[in-house]
């Protein structure tokens, strides 16, 4: 997941204090609570140390900073109030540019969805303040990114499901063709051209042509196209991709189809959906010492 900056932090900060006076009460009840919690306090991670010894906030008015985040959080692009209130200033920053980057990366670009500003507000509030929250800033980092990946998943389903369902039918109608055999994770092949070679270690460097299709038949990629193989490692590209090279003797050619799962997923690539199955033929032409 990526960090949210704040611009003016240097200037505008006061933490580490007991009281919590002005902390929004959490209610996680589902995965947006939980994702807009986390990420809340996962921001403050790395502010204590700073504010205190390098900017020597005198934490004393605790309460009246909580008080002009909270307002801040909530104003808006009220200007005024930014300029005479530190906590306003950061507040409108969570409000303007972070809660928007937040959004845009959990939902793309559906306006209609946000993460909940009240239990972000808590998490960073409780994090701020050195607070005992519901999770560790460590367990919010992971927290966060983990819930981050599993709504863009249900969103992309509501999208892009079909691809599964679409991907899901071609595999089991290929997996009746004479001659195909099966691998690990779902993984289909056919041999076009049995090589008689070393089969190469997950690590090894790997010299393969290749082409790539989509199930509908549009190619996608193809070094044959470019004139030119390519040299890879075999553990560095997609899973499905590893799967087949690991059991490829040297000299081999085969046709292979990849689960989603096993390509890119809820990924999306140029020309390739997500949730696609895909079809490659591979040529594995040589392992390099």
């Amino acid at each position: 997941m990526k960090k949210f900056s704040f611009l003016a932090i240097a200037a505008i900060v006061a933490l580490m204090v007991s009281c919590q006076s002005g902390t929004p009460k959490a209610n996680l009840k589902n995965d947006v609570d939980t994702l807009s919690y986390a990420i809340g306090m996962a921001q403050t991670q790395g502010l204590k140390d700073y504010l205190v010894e390098r900017m020597g906030i005198d934490t004393a008015y605790m309460d009246q900073f909580i008080k002009g985040l909270n307002e801040g959080a909530n104003a808006g692009d009220d200007k005024k109030q930014a300029a005479y209130y530190a906590g306003i200033q950061i507040g409108q920053q969570i409000s303007n540019q972070m809660v928007k980057g937040i959004n845009h990366e959990v939902f793309g670009n559906d306006s209609t969805k946000t993460i909940s500003l009240k239990n972000f507000m808590a998490g960073f509030i409780t994090g701020t303040t050195n607070g005992k929250g519901l999770m560790s800033i460590a367990q919010a980092q992971e927290t966060a990114e983990r819930k981050i990946r599993e709504i863009k998943t249900k969103e992309m389903e509501k999208t892009f499901g079909p691809n599964r369902e679409a991907g899901e039918k071609y595999l089991a109608n290929y997996a009746k063709g004479a001659d195909v055999k099966k691998l690990g994770n779902g993984v289909l092949y056919k041999v076009i051209k049995e090589g008689n070679g070393e089969i190469p270690s997950d690590t090894a460097m790997v010299e393969v042509n290749y082409e790539g299709k989509t199930i509908d038949g549009t190619v996608f990629d193809s070094t044959y196209k470019r004139g030119k193989p390519v040299t890879l490692r075999a553990n560095q590209v997609i899973k499905g991709w590893t799967e087949a090279l690991v059991h490829m003797p040297v000299g081999s050619t085969w046709e292979v189809v990849i689960p989603q799962d096993q390509a890119y997923g809820e990924r999306e690539q140029p020309q390739i959906k997500p949730f696609s199955a895909l079809i490659f033929k591979i040529e594995l032409l040589d392992i390099k010492k």
